[in-house]
């Protein structure tokens, strides 16, 4: 059964296919499943708990008002080049976007059947009307968009002929598990791409981190005008986030094909490339 929503905010009933809590990691191959504990686990670079999670949800909700203005800034402008870049890897058809945020990739997204999800109703509703108004001033069909998770798309097997995900990778609940969905929805041989600021090692991520802390929360206290801004927790899943090679080698363990990661100016980010079997 085909997901139709009409352009409209939709809720879906999504059961887990195991529950959250149980599992933090599934090392697949051909003759083996192992399976580890997660004991004590709070966030790493698999995936976090539910408390996390939740908190996460509230931090991302509060960026809504400056999102693009703090990203803007802490990307020193370079975010629209970015996302022009991911726009130009995406094959004409239907495309997913997992994690829209409030609009800001989708917007500009021309020519492609657009589905938008998110886990935050605030972040669909502030992007249904920015996405759509843009489409309707172009003569497009309006997007739809839909409330879930990466880790339960309420889609057909073989359905989108690309998924993307920009700068809401790091945020998954469960990464292994939601790129297995999105290799699941994705037709053979199309492209999954996934955007978020760069770590190629330790160095690098320390140098991240204290460009998160400091230089970007400086400006988000100022815009947010509080102290306790939301930025700080975003910071948190930066430092927890794992690096390049990791993510190149969950993509494999996950079954996607052809992967390829490329630094991008001015090394404050990173793409991933990846193919469905």
């Amino acid at each position: 059964m085909h997901l139709r929503c009409n352009a409209k905010v939709e809720e879906f009933m999504m059961i887990p296919t195991r529950p959250p809590l149980l599992y933090d990691q599934f090392s697949i191959s051909p003759r083996t499943v192992q399976i580890r504990a997660c004991i004590g686990r709070t966030m790493d670079v698999h995936g976090m708990e539910d408390e996390e999670w939740d908190e996460l949800q509230r931090n991302l909700k509060a960026t809504i008002p400056v999102y693009d203005r703090i990203n803007r800034f802490a990307t020193l402008g370079q975010v629209s080049r970015w996302r022009g870049k991911v726009r130009k890897m995406l094959p004409e058809g239907r495309v997913l976007e997992i994690g829209c945020g409030p609009g800001s990739f989708a917007e500009e997204l021309i020519g492609r059947d657009l589905v938008c999800l998110d886990p935050i109703p605030e972040m669909l509703v502030t992007a249904e009307e920015r996405v759509n108004f843009a489409r309707a001033s172009r003569g497009e069909e309006p997007a739809q968009f839909v409330k879930g998770t990466a880790e339960n798309l309420p889609f057909e097997d073989d359905y989108f002929d690309a998924v993307c995900t920009l700068f809401s990778f790091r945020d998954w609940f469960d990464k292994r598990a939601g790129l297995e969905e999105a290799r699941r929805v994705l037709k053979p041989g199309s492209p999954l791409v996934i955007i978020e600021p760069a770590k190629l090692n330790s160095i690098h991520g320390f140098l991240g981190v204290i460009w998160m802390r400091y230089w970007v929360a400086a400006y988000a206290r100022i815009v947010c005008g509080v102290k306790d801004h939301p930025w700080k927790w975003l910071t948190k899943t930066y430092s927890e986030f794992g690096t390049t090679r990791d993510y190149m080698n969950m993509l494999r363990e996950t079954g996607f094909n052809d992967v390829t990661s490329r630094l991008i100016f001015p090394g404050m980010a990173t793409i991933w490339h990846a193919k469905a079997p």
